[in-house]
């Protein structure tokens, strides 16, 4: 593996190149017999390089959005998924492209033709590019090294990743540095699992002296100093970190974006507003939403507002009963507009209102912040932003993530703001919608901790 480790970077660029290369060229052949005379004055042959140039821009765009160039990162079939949604959103763009040149709307047959064979493509170059890459460079052999906190979670995690990860061995800190520094020596890469900043420190250093990769699950310090600003004020580096949330002007862009987003959104899925309302009205003549007190910014209560999914009174006495993912308490109804996030749509309502954002940490139960903030104190810095619709964890994190994880994430998010990245988690969002870890509920064990500890 190290003798092509330097050429990752290069092998990696090629498949993508390979894969976008035959998209463009296929779409060539389609905008040539068939589209390109439809219009009043057809293209020359500079015109077709700039349509094929511009196809492949959208590739390129959607394809780092949706991440459906990162070969040995995703999965097979995640990869597919993601070069798939890229395929579909590009091409939408392209046929508007195609409508406003020829000035009017043509058939979509060939473009459909188009996404079929492309499709099939897709899946050809996934699983061999993803066997060439495992071929040049197989899994890591890594040493894990933790502390006082558990790492059976981190090691499951791990063990689902075994295309990248191979734990050979795992050592506590109370082994001693010398017989660390040994082990070290042995493997690819080191797994640092929270521990205390001294003892890190020195790992950290050792493996960058002796050039072994590390792999290190970040502290809530970290990601605080990580999004610092570097100062030179004098021969003595200084990190400035604000803590002070969103500046003023990104609020009012943020606010902007998310009123202009959020009347756009309400008009066009208001047939969905509509279909919903009634349907869960007539299976059970219950009321059509459900409100719910959850905190926001500074920690400010406010009732959120979703589709009911469940049968009415599904929490008693106002006891908070997360959802598993057999709830006998879920209606028909409440099945399919969980499952492809219908019911958190009346949200909309909650952004205009000012409550809550499109894109934010998830607001969270009042019952389950008091609770979080016993056991992380820190739990609150995530509500130095509104709420949102959806956010950094709903992304890259699952429905049943830890809340000291969520935490991270959302930190990330506040840490590293910027218009750009609310987009791309916009576009994201539409990625995760149909992925089931990402929407999967509380195990009936976790639900039955979690009610447990929040009626204490």
């Amino acid at each position: 593996m190290k003798n092509y480790e330097q050429y990752k970077r290069i092998v990696k660029f090629i498949f993508s190149v390979m894969i976008l290369s035959v998209e463009m060229a296929v779409f060539w052949y389609i905008w040539l017999q068939f589209y390109n005379q439809k219009m009043e004055t057809p293209y020359n042959r500079s015109g077709h390089w700039l349509m094929v140039a511009v196809y492949g821009i959208l590739l390129v765009l959607f394809n780092t959005l949706y991440g459906g160039l990162k070969v040995g990162y995703l999965k097979t079939w995640n990869m597919i998924y993601s070069q798939t949604l890229a395929l579909f959103s590009a091409n939408a763009m392209i046929y508007l492209q195609i409508t406003l040149l020829t000035k009017c709307f043509q058939s979509m047959l060939p473009l459909f033709a188009m996404c079929i064979f492309e499709f099939l493509v897709i899946c050809i170059w996934s699983f061999v590019s993803t066997r060439i890459y495992r071929f040049l460079y197989p899994p890591r052999k890594v040493l894990l090294i933790y502390g006082e906190h558990p790492v059976a979670s981190l090691m499951c995690k791990l063990h689902t990743r075994n295309d990248r990860f191979v734990v050979g061995e795992i050592v506590h800190i109370s082994a001693g540095m010398k017989v660390i520094e040994d082990k070290i020596g042995k493997y690819q890469g080191v797994v640092i699992c929270d521990l205390p900043s001294h003892v890190r420190n020195v790992i950290l250093k050792y493996c960058y002296k002796k050039s072994i990769r590390t792999y290190t699950t970040p502290k809530i310090s970290d990601i605080l100093v990580r999004s610092s600003e570097s100062l030179h004020l004098f021969d003595t580096p200084l990190l400035l970190s604000r803590n002070n949330g969103l500046p003023f002007e990104q609020r009012v862009a943020k606010r902007v974006m998310d009123l202009a987003l959020s009347f756009t959104a309400l008009i066009l899925l208001s047939p969905v507003f509509l279909i919903t309302a009634v349907s869960i009205k007539l299976y059970d003549k219950g009321p059509v939403f459900y409100f719910q007190e959850r905190c926001t910014k500074d920690g400010k209560v406010f009732r959120i507002c979703k589709f009911r999914s469940m049968v009415e009174d599904a929490e008693k006495e106002g006891q908070s009963i997360p959802a598993t993912e057999a709830d006998p308490r879920i209606t028909p109804i409440g099945r399919i507009i969980r499952g492809t996030r219908i019911d958190e749509l009346p949200q909309i309502f909650n952004i205009l209102k000012g409550d809550m954002s499109i894109v934010g940490p998830r607001p969270e139960r009042v019952e389950h912040v008091e609770l979080y903030t016993k056991q992380i104190p820190e739990f609150v810095y995530r509500m130095k932003v509104r709420g949102g619709l959806t956010g950094y964890a709903q992304v890259y994190g699952k429905y049943n993530t830890t809340a000291y994880d969520k935490l991270k994430l959302d930190l990330m998010y506040i840490q590293n703001y910027s218009l750009m990245l609310d987009v791309g988690i916009i576009f994201k969002t539409v990625k995760v919608l149909f992925m089931k870890e990402s929407t999967e509920g509380f195990s009936e064990e976790s639900s039955a901790a979690m009610e447990n500890e929040t009626t204490l």
